[in-house]
């Protein structure tokens, strides 16, 4: 478990200081955050990191992961496509099964905290069931820049509730009667999956998943969900095998509150036996961080195909490590990278731009070093837990400051 002392040769002595500063006033307050699952994703990556800072600096900081059966989460993950845009019919026995798994936990988690952090729509209800003495803040990580009205008239019932809303970037604030704050999520530069390794460990750990160095790699690290579009991947990489003799690597997993990971795995292995450079492509599942550092680190090209993208870690994951990264136009990915400077962005369906950045980058040894050491400029500055740290105690001391009075 790190302290805040080991990151002051990455962000320097002022920040450390800095967050401490802030951390002093909270020291003994009991605040507690909620969510659906203890890893696979980004949310539970940020948790696993903060949650033990926030205890080292003196908090008691408390994590509770919501229980729920199969139909509960079938029915978040219509939640989570509707907040990304796209149209679902939400059935009054999809939103008995919701209201009441949520009211089921509540019986079994008692929240008698200073201050309670909800993460996502899966445990949004639960203010319902509580007599509310402290402030709630609803944290959601989707992209809502366009949600499907009707769910979201449906959601924003229980938001409204909330004493602050959390998005990632402007875009996704909403029409709700209470205060909007944006909070950048962030990587943690400590852990498996981002501390420095040298490149014998890399190429040493790769020969282990049958990778090699021979050919150029392209790679897509994220789970395996429709909005990730690794079919795109799949057909970009072809378009650049055509001119580069490459391989593409694939690697992703699937979160406990993602039934349709599996599918979309299995149209992916289609997809992969159809593509014609099949030799070429390699498709894992492994739930492995120090492969996932291993890889971007040995990429010539991370893509991010997203079609739609909350914020996008896995951007900032490679980008720290100096990989440059061709991604889309879509979420929070444009908050990470500079078009031309750090990567590449191009819309999402336009597959042939993908292609000839990567193709471009691939060819230009220098090119590649040039974007990567902008990037991990970009990530340190802006996108490193260190600032996530701040930026929640900040909101923290403004709501616990205010309910004391």
């Amino acid at each position: 478990m790190n302290n805040l002392e080991q990151y002051e040769s990455i962000v320097g002595r002022e920040v450390i200081t800095r967050v401490k500063e802030k951390a002093a006033p909270l020291k003994g307050k009991h605040i507690v955050c909620i969510n659906s699952t203890f890893s696979g994703g980004g949310v539970a990556e940020m948790l696993n990191s903060a949650v033990f800072l926030f205890n080292t600096l003196g908090l008691k900081f408390g994590w509770r992961i919501l229980q729920g059966f199969p139909s509960f989460f079938d029915v978040t993950k219509k939640l989570h496509h509707a907040m990304q845009g796209e149209k679902i019919d939400l059935s009054d026995h999809a939103k008995e099964i919701y209201y009441e798994t949520n009211e089921r936990f509540s019986v079994f988690t008692h929240l008698k905290h200073d201050l309670v952090v909800i993460h996502d729509p899966q445990p949004l209800p639960l203010i319902d069931f509580y007599a509310k003495k402290q402030p709630w803040i609803f944290r959601c990580h989707v992209d809502m820049s366009e949600p499907d009205p009707d769910t979201w008239d449906y959601l924003k019932q229980y938001v409204a509730k909330y004493d602050e809303f959390v998005v990632s970037r402007e875009e996704y604030k909403q029409d709700v009667a209470i205060p909007q704050q944006i909070i950048f999520p962030a990587i943690d530069p400590l852990t498996r999956k981002n501390k420095e390794l040298t490149d014998d460990k890399v190429k040493t750990y790769l020969q282990k998943f049958n990778i090699s160095l021979d050919k150029p790699i392209i790679t897509q690290v994220s789970r395996y969900d429709k909005w990730k579009d690794p079919q795109g991947v799949v057909e970009i990489f072809k378009m650049v095998r055509e001119k580069i003799d490459c391989q593409l690597v694939l690697l992703g997993s699937f979160a406990a509150d993602d039934p349709e990971g599996q599918e979309t795995f299995e149209e992916m292995e289609k997809c992969i036996a159809d593509c014609g450079y099949e030799d070429d492509v390699t498709l894992l599942t492994v739930s492995d961080d120090i492969l996932v550092n291993c890889l971007q680190r040995a990429a010539a090209v991370v893509i991010q195909k997203s079609i739609r993208e909350g914020f996008g870690l896995t951007v900032a994951e490679a980008l720290y490590k100096g990989t440059p990264v061709v991604a889309s136009r879509v979420g929070g990915i444009p908050l990470q990278i500079t078009d031309g400077e750090s990567g590449y962005l191009h819309e999402p369906r336009d597959l042939a731009s993908f292609a000839e950045s990567t193709t471009k980058l691939i060819k230009d040894e220098s090119l590649r070093h040039t974007l990567g050491e902008q990037g991990k400029q970009q990530v340190t500055e802006k996108f490193l837990i260190t600032r996530y740290l701040e930026d929640w105690l900040d909101l923290f001391n403004r709501h616990l400051s205010a309910s004391n009075k």
